[in-house]
């Protein structure tokens, strides 16, 4: 049981003291002492409860889960109300990598990898064997993962570029007009600027940068997983076609189009 050690590693991430944990249970500051310092082996359901209320933390959580081995991002999450145990089954917990400090990897998926992501993203087996590596620009306590596109649909962005995303666990957080890595049920993994009609409609309007492809809606009980693009890496050089005041236009025609959507709705 981590009970003891928890409470101690929630109590300092949050910066308070023992006195205002015990204020905030209405016990007495040598009784949280006793909890931290192991003395106390058994601590009452009614003490449990107490802690799982004050830190917002499921019992089982709180009881069963180490989380001095829990790296920052899952910590993080779980800190910000997103726990397996209290939100119910429908939340699913990320597979991910950390490196030899527990720190969470970027893992890479290329395009020959797409087609097994798509059947084994949740597979913490199959996670663990995808590239990894570090980017000491990106924020530490987040979570992001690079995947390698393929074709002219989100051009300017060159074919088989590699796009980095942060991973988005609320999908009414999606933006529109922003680009985002979708998983989704029928086409796998795919790269596009996104209209957020959840509210409405239960989906996402999907548009290509590239005027030339259409939108399309997905349901979002058809997206598994959302990465929001924070950058890219490539070899290669923009067509010349794709020049500055172009792909300006290009732009403009795609916002246009994205706008009278919205207006359509």
């Amino acid at each position: 049981m981590y009970f003891n050690s928890n409470i101690k590693i929630l109590r300092l991430r949050r910066k308070i003291t023992q006195d205002m944990v015990a204020g905030g249970l209405g016990i007495s500051r040598s009784t949280i002492n006793s909890y931290e310092n192991g003395s106390v082996q058994n601590p009452t359901l009614e003490a449990l409860v107490s802690f799982s209320k004050f830190f917002k933390m499921s019992l089982d959580t709180l009881v069963k889960i180490d989380l001095s081995r829990v790296s920052e991002f899952q910590l993080s999450e779980l800190e910000r109300g997103h726990d397996v145990f209290v939100t119910g089954a429908k939340l699913r917990v990320l597979a991910t990598t950390v490196d030899s400090n527990n720190k969470e990897n970027i893992e890479v998926v290329p395009i020959k990898a797409k087609a097994g992501y798509k059947s084994g993203y949740a597979d913490p087996d199959f996670i663990k064997k995808l590239p990894t590596f570090q980017l000491p620009i990106l924020f530490g306590e987040r979570k992001y993962r690079m995947f390698q596109i393929s074709g002219d649909s989100m051009m300017p962005i060159p074919d088989k570029s590699w796009v980095i995303g942060e991973y988005v666990e609320n999908f009414y957080d999606i933006k529109d007009g922003q680009a985002y890595v979708f998983l989704t049920e029928d086409d796998g993994v795919v790269f596009k600027v996104a209209n957020n009609n959840i509210k409405k409609k239960k989906s996402l309007t999907l548009q290509s940068l590239n005027p030339l492809y259409d939108a399309y809606d997905v349901p979002v009980n058809e997206i598994r997983e959302v990465w929001k693009f924070c950058n890219y890496l490539s070899s290669e050089i923009p067509d010349k076609y794709w020049e500055r005041d172009k792909i300006l236009k290009k732009i403009e025609k795609v916002e246009a189009e994205m706008i009278a959507i919205k207006k359509a709705l």
